[in-house]
């Protein structure tokens, strides 16, 4: 667990939570990165299958903007979420929508992309504890995640997924042009949820290897588990088991019929 990599991930089951709710993240695109890239498939290709089908826009709604100039309604709906400050803090600049569906995508996977940079790193290194050889996740590291997991515990779901289902068009289009020219991102939203829900609760300190700079998990079965699914043991079992509830609650509000 390269202290880099630490950083990078930056709770990344917590950022999974506010990245789902499709408004906000911990990732920002430094101002050297190249943009994510855009492929040309037409968004107005064959219509996905939905198995987990969003309520559909009102008749009444306004019309959003186009994906390339939507990055002040993500602003506009986090400041109304979770407060003007945040925006400040922690959205991303550019192509917030890419950068959402690029790290939602990811999450399961080994590594998240790249060339997603965190804004402001879960504060605080790494913390071991015990003699070489047998060292272990210190206790107190889950305290460098008090403050985002307090936040999270604390936002109503009901007007995540309101925020969630309004930009969800402006999300679709950005998971197509990812290269899913047939997926439905909600689907893959639910999958990563429940990819994050299970993982697996370890009693007791996590045991760590040193095989070269990085620390590893000395349980093969635990190294071997996604990005997000590590990061949720990285920052202990309480936190994690707030996380799930909240995870649970977007789960069952993102899967909801639409009334009527």
């Amino acid at each position: 667990m390269e202290e880099s990599n630490q950083k990078f991930v930056v709770g990344g089951a917590i950022a999974a939570v506010l990245v789902i709710a499709g408004v906000i993240y911990f990732w920002p695109k430094s101002e050297s990165e190249q943009p994510i890239a855009k492929t040309q498939t037409p968004v107005a290709a064959p219509q996905p299958e939905a198995d987990y089908p969003v309520p559909a826009p009102k008749a009444d709604a306004p019309q959003l903007p186009a994906l390339e100039g939507s990055d002040p309604l993500f602003a506009d709906l986090v400041g109304s979420v979770f407060g003007n400050d945040t925006v400040q803090t922690w959205i991303v600049k550019n192509d917030v929508a890419r950068h959402v569906v690029v790290t939602v995508d990811n999450l399961p996977r080994k590594k998240v992309a790249e060339r997603l940079k965190p804004i402001k790193p879960i504060p605080g290194k790494f913390a071991v504890s015990g003699p070489e050889g047998a060292q272990t996740i210190a206790a107190e590291n889950a305290a460098r995640y008090n403050n985002a997991v307090r936040a999270l515990e604390t936002v109503d779901t009901q007007a995540l997924a309101a925020a969630y289902f309004k930009v969800y068009p402006l999300l679709q289009q950005a998971y197509v042009e990812l290269g899913y020219p047939n997926g439905y991102f909600n689907n893959r939203v639910i999958e990563v949820i429940d990819h994050l829900l299970a993982t697996p609760e370890v009693p007791g300190p996590i045991q760590l290897t040193q095989p070269n700079v990085m620390f590893e998990f000395a349980d093969p079965r635990l190294e071997a588990l996604s990005a997000g699914q590590k990061t949720m043991l990285r920052m202990g079992p309480e936190h994690a088991a707030v996380v799930k509830k909240k995870l649970r609650e977007l789960r069952s509000a993102f899967t909801a019929k639409a009334p009527g």
